[in-house]
């Protein structure tokens, strides 16, 4: 599977970013999956329900299952997992796009919004190989427009080897 992140500080833009990506390369016939990181704990169960209290009693993970969806839940005993441990966890598709894990060795375009106040990633970043920011920057790399879905799709997918044009 072709990967490729969308990495950038807080309230940068990622999530929209990103939302606009999945419309736009779906929309192209390919197939997308996403991985997203949390900085903080985060819960998809809710307490009283069967599988919070299976987790609660100390199932290592839990699969909740209907005729829309299904989720696997697995608890974490050590450390954060990276990147590569996650990634064959998701079953095969065109690409995933990575939301965050912005010092992974990934290749990755950075959201960038001048209210941040931020040095953009890509100043000591490699991985990074393109901007999409609200404000011209100084850099090194391709700079779009962080609304400019569909020039960022082009670039990813060229990255990636999905499309030549």
């Amino acid at each position: 599977m072709r990967v490729f992140g969308i990495a950038g500080w807080k309230n940068s833009g990622k999530t929209g970013l990103m939302v606009r990506l999945i419309t736009e390369i779906t929309s192209r016939g390919f197939g997308v999956s996403t991985l997203k990181h949390a900085h903080h704990s985060f819960d998809v169960d809710q307490p009283g329900k069967d599988s919070y209290r299976h987790r609660e009693a100390g199932a290592g993970e839990v699969m909740l299952a209907s005729a829309k969806r299904w989720a696997l839940m697995h608890e974490v005993t050590g450390d954060e997992p990276a990147l590569d441990a996650l990634l064959p966890h998701l079953s095969p598709v065109d690409l995933v796009l990575v939301e965050g894990f912005k010092s992974g060795t990934h290749p990755k375009i950075e959201a960038y919004r001048s209210v941040n106040g931020q040095t953009p990633i890509a100043a000591n970043d490699r991985t990074v190989l393109a901007l999409a920011a609200d404000c011209p920057l100084d850099l090194d790399r391709p700079l779009f427009n962080l609304d400019d879905t569909v020039a960022i799709a082009d670039f990813i997918l060229r990255e990636t080897g999905l499309t030549d044009a």
